[in-house]
């Protein structure tokens, strides 16, 4: 039978990632985005994209009906904590009902599809020193509007799969990053040092907090990571996928600068910076490489390297 993927939200970085991804090894691949001229996407091999608001529960129902998918990768989701504060009732219409729906439509299929739902280390929230790097067992705590519609989507996922079988896998996903990424630190970094080397602004790159610890997962290493969990996870299970090694957001930046060959001024930027930063975000994923064999492929310095040539390009 032909592996048919359905992958939500391939419209957004790891969404578009996938779908790249299964294209080249081979899948026939049908890419949802949510609005209408949002974005350009590129011509693949076995590749297709539909417009589709996952709060339409009709329109839900009659895409899975339509392809039949064998698997799902879940992507589409309000995804910037930031928004969720700002709109909490749309962050749960989009990641809650649109999750609700697509569980639901696949309830009544006559093969429910595999769904690989994207959920994330949100939902940890504050985590003790003492329990880092966090295991999928760590009580969940979430913090804000977002992190408490991925609890959400959790339990919805682990609920069909008891009550109907419905084969589903979460894989809880820490920091990532790549090309084409934005709103997070490295992204923001290269961009301004891009600017910089093209004239485009003056060498002076405006930071927030510098010194938590992060680890950064190349979007590569994330969309394998999550096509195994869909291929080899346990369902029913939950799974962490992290870097396997954090570091300074300092350290980073340096790294950038160096990598990119521009001398550029550090300045402290107050409305970077937020009202509370957890000093480390860092994920065991001695589950995930021992359910699926997966490992981290990319260094940060690839990763880095990579970033910086996209962001060349596309300015």
């Amino acid at each position: 039978m032909t592996k048919t993927a359905l992958v939500t939200g391939a419209e957004g970085f790891i969404g578009s990632h996938m779908v790249k991804f299964l294209s080249g090894n081979g899948w026939k691949v049908n890419g949802l985005y949510l609005r209408e001229g949002a974005t350009a996407f590129p011509k693949l091999a076995n590749a297709g994209f539909r417009q589709c608001d996952l709060r339409n529960g009709q329109r839900v129902t009659q895409i899975l009906n339509e392809y039949q998918p064998t698997h799902i990768f879940h992507f589409g989701a309000q995804s910037l904590p930031t928004v969720s504060w700002a709109n909490p009732v749309e962050t749960f219409e989009s990641n809650i009902m649109g999750s609700l729906h697509l569980f639901e439509a696949a309830r009544y299929m006559k093969r429910p599809p595999v769904i690989t739902s994207a959920c994330s280390s949100a939902e940890y929230g504050h985590v003790p020193a003492s329990a880092i790097p966090v295991t999928e067992e760590q009580p969940l705590h979430p913090l804000h509007p977002y992190g408490i519609s991925k609890v959400c989507l959790d339990l919805l996922a682990h609920e069909y799969f008891l009550d109907y079988k419905i084969p589903a896998v979460n894989v809880r996903l820490f920091n990532t990053t790549g090309p084409g990424k934005t709103s997070d630190a490295p992204s923001d970094f290269v961009r301004q040092l891009a600017r910089i080397k093209k004239g485009l602004q003056a060498p002076v790159i405006e930071v927030g907090n510098l010194t938590p610890r992060r680890a950064f997962l190349d979007v590569n290493d994330t969309v394998r990571g999550f096509y195994l969990a869909g291929m080899k996870g346990k369902r029913g299970e939950a799974y962490n996928l992290c870097a396997t090694s954090t570091h300074v957001v300092g350290d980073l930046l340096r790294t950038a600068i160096r990598l990119s060959g521009v001398k550029a001024e550090i300045r402290p930027a107050a409305h970077l910076m937020r009202p509370s930063d957890e000093k480390i975000i860092f994920g065991s994923t001695r589950k995930i490489r021992k359910d699926t064999g997966w490992k981290p492929q990319y260094s940060i310095e690839q990763t880095l390297k990579s970033m910086l040539e996209y962001w060349d390009a596309a300015l």
